[in-house]
């Protein structure tokens, strides 16, 4: 076969897939029909020649034929026909019911000394059975199949050798078993692939709910953080220049400009973080301008701000925090905003804070200690957004976060995150 030959077939096994769909399509919407087309068709090509020639022993035929084989009137030898071919309607629906029925009669019918081709019906039963019957079933219909077929070769014995016919007829009937086995092995791994197609697929989305979850979380996170410790800063600032413009003119403006600039930083924290949800077809076309995600050399300025809104921050550093990677230092910095965002909401106006964090060995341990007297931040036993979105950050690295009360009257929040290898911490 040469190469033209070859690549011409594409079209042709293209439409015969085709057809293949469609029929089986059809076949689905309509089953009789092809149970009916299979019936018809067994009978015109053996039933049909057998009525028109009186059986297999026609006149034609060699004498010894003719004296082998019982020669059966038109009624008799369309009754069996019937016995053997009608049942095939139930091929598929009933295919022990079927085979069962067929052989029964095709024993009777050899039993007779009849010989008629429509005992194909038997054969094609016998597929039928291995493909849509249930397993435990064959053991029976072999041994039934095999004791007809005996029986078959024992008439048959004067014009051929008994195991002459016995191979061809076993031969035949492995032959069908086997097609029908074949075939249901296929449908059951073609099931099996399309199963694992759609479970793929659910999979697929499950995965990407997920994500969008996971994505929707960080990023609401995100913006708690920014939009309640800048706004926090710019209603404590708000407040202070409120009560100085009639004392301290120069005070008052201060504030206002301090305002200014806490607004600023929050609006351009706030276009990095919704720059990214902002998807258009050709590319995002007003692209806000981005800024790396805040570090611990960050907390320094945070903590400017906190002190420009009227606290007291002391803040101090142990071991290598800067070889941290980006991912520990941007929760490191999101628990201490947070920590300081609620001093800054809750503890009095004199307060002083203590801000701590100290890297020893493999662990980063964070602490946030203000002097008070503090008011809790929600009802007893109810825990507020901002102390729940510490403890996840904190659990991304195995970490733990504790807040509560001091016995001076303050508030401490404690942090412990486990350094993943390969940190600054573990050197």
């Amino acid at each position: 076969m040469t190469t033209d030959d070859i690549s011409g077939m594409g079209p042709l096994v293209a439409r015969l897939s085709r057809g293949g769909q469609r029929l089986r399509h059809a076949d689905r919407t309509h089953p009789w029909v092809l149970d009916t087309a299979v019936v018809v068709l067994v009978f015109l090509m053996f039933c049909l020649p057998d009525l028109i020639h009186g059986g297999v022993h026609d006149g034609d035929s060699p004498p010894r034929f003719r004296v082998a084989f019982t020669r059966l009137p038109v009624a008799g030898m369309l009754a069996l026909q019937a016995g053997l071919v009608l049942p095939l309607l139930w091929r598929r629906r009933k295919p022990e019911v079927a085979f069962g029925v067929i052989a029964a009669v095709f024993v009777l019918q050899w039993s007779l000394g009849a010989a008629m081709r429509a005992d194909i019906a038997l054969f094609v039963a016998l597929y039928s059975l291995a493909l849509h019957g249930r397993l435990r079933q064959l053991p029976w219909a072999c041994a039934v199949m095999a004791a007809a077929m005996v029986l078959v070769a024992v008439r048959a014995s004067s014009v051929v050798s008994v195991w002459d016919a016995l191979f061809f007829l076993l031969s035949t009937a492995t032959a069908a078993l086997a097609l029908g086995m074949m075939v249901r092995i296929r449908r059951a791994q073609l099931a099996g692939l399309r199963d694992r197609a759609a479970r793929l697929e659910i999979e697929r989305d499950q995965r990407n709910r997920l994500a969008t979850a996971t994505e929707r979380t960080r990023v609401a996170r995100e913006m708690h953080d920014i939009v309640g410790h800048n706004l926090s800063v710019i209603i404590t600032l708000a407040d202070a220049g409120a009560y100085a413009t009639d004392i301290a003119p120069e005070r008052g403006k201060e504030a206002l400009r301090l305002i200014g600039d806490t607004g600023r930083q929050a609006l351009g924290e706030l276009r990095r973080v919704l720059g990214v949800l902002h998807e258009t077809a050709d590319g995002p076309p007003d692209r806000p301008e981005l800024s790396p995600q805040p570090g611990i050399a960050d907390i320094e300025a945070l903590c400017a701000t906190v002190r420009a809104a009227g606290l007291e921050v002391v803040y101090r550093t142990s071991g290598d925090v800067d070889a941290l990677d980006g991912g520990m230092q941007l929760t490191v910095y999101r628990i201490v905003q947070e920590a300081l965002t609620n001093t800054l909401k809750h503890a009095a106006d004199d307060a002083r804070v203590h801000l701590a964090v100290v890297v020893t060995g493999a662990r980063l341990s964070i602490r946030v200690l203000d002097t008070g007297p503090a008011t809790p931040p929600g009802p007893p036993n109810e825990e507020g957004h901002g102390l729940v979105g510490m403890r996840e950050r904190a659990a991304l690295y195995g970490g733990t976060v504790s807040a509560g009360p001091t016995g001076g009257g303050g508030w401490c929040v404690e942090a412990v995150l486990d350094l993943p290898p390969g940190s600054g911490g573990d050197r």
